[in-house]
């Protein structure tokens, strides 16, 4: 195959994932036939990404990767995240995934109440990186892109937070009865958009994506995300597209002026599930100054 047509059939990918075009090139099959992003294997494996990605946007912008995401690498059995290679970044992983139980009993108390992070979520250390799963299930994330020593270095000193069950090979009742209650939310479609995250990014020094359902309908919003002719073709048309229909779109990526108070805002529509997802770009316009370089250095203080 022509070099310059493989390049093309592996753009919207490469844009989507952060993959390179050597390690995706052996994966096209035939002429004019552009490369995909697949979805999870089962709703399981989509649950646990799309709780892994509900939880972790509360990161907010800390480097120029959103969620701190250089790389994806998505299988149908497990999804493969590489990592900003950050102390502060893993801190915040750390952090807002672990689930922490709540020792105070209330009868009327939904489970759910009694548990941050994401209930039962477990990891182990494999060679290169770091493995979350559940026990009893077979959905996984991989997390690469750092050392599995600083990982469990930031996750012992949070042992005095979360307590024992960091080192629980099982569920506790309480996570039992918080993940039973928690059955109906999009799951595949915040798989996917987990799946596509490098799609989120904008070009500038930092960036940040936040998701969470609203309704029947998810938001997506980021503050210094890419110009929106880019997202929507990557959401709706295209390979890696999700078959998204965009019903309403205000945008000022045209302007030949700079916004610093209207961003964007695309509204689609998932054919599939009728649900809306309202996009909006918050175009903060940030950068590396010496206030974020010290809001980072004080974040590795106190997370690591």
């Amino acid at each position: 195959m022509n070099p310059a047509a493989a390049l093309h059939l592996t753009a919207d990918r490469r844009r989507s994932t952060g993959e390179s075009h050597q390690a995706l090139h052996p994966l096209l099959s035939g002429p004019g036939q552009g490369l995909s992003i697949p979805a999870a294997r089962d709703a399981e494996q989509a649950r646990l990404e799309a709780e892994v990605f509900q939880r972790v946007c509360a990161m907010g912008g800390l480097s120029c990767h959103a969620l701190g995401i250089v790389r994806v690498r998505p299988q149908e059995d497990v999804l493969t995240l590489r990592l900003v290679d950050e102390p502060a970044v893993l801190g915040h992983w750390v952090e807002f995934l672990y689930p922490r139980v709540s020792d105070i009993r209330d009868a009327g108390e939904d489970p759910r109440d009694r548990v941050s992070g994401v209930p039962g979520l477990r990891s182990a250390r494999v060679p290169g990186g770091v493995r979350l799963y559940r026990p009893g299930l077979k959905a996984a994330i991989l997390l690469r892109g750092f050392s599995p020593d600083r990982w469990e270095r930031i996750a012992a000193k949070r042992e005095g937070v979360y307590g024992s069950v960091l080192r629980r090979p099982d569920w506790t009742t309480v996570e039992e009865a918080a993940y039973d209650a928690q059955r109906v939310q999009p799951f595949d479609i915040l798989s996917s958009l987990l799946r596509r995250i490098r799609a989120t990014a904008g070009a500038g020094p930092v960036n940040s994506t936040d998701v969470w359902t609203s309704g029947r309908g998810i938001r997506l919003e980021t503050t210094d995300g890419p110009p929106c002719s880019d997202l929507v073709r990557l959401l709706t048309k295209g390979p890696c597209g999700l078959g998204w229909e965009v019903t309403a779109k205000t945008c000022t990526c045209r302007c030949d002026h700079p916004h610093t108070s209207t961003g964007c805002s695309v509204d689609f529509l998932d054919p599939a599930t009728g649900r809306p997802v309202w996009y909006s770009n918050l175009k903060w316009n940030r950068t590396l100054d010496d206030n974020r370089v010290e809001t980072l250095a004080r974040l590795r203080s106190v997370l690591t």
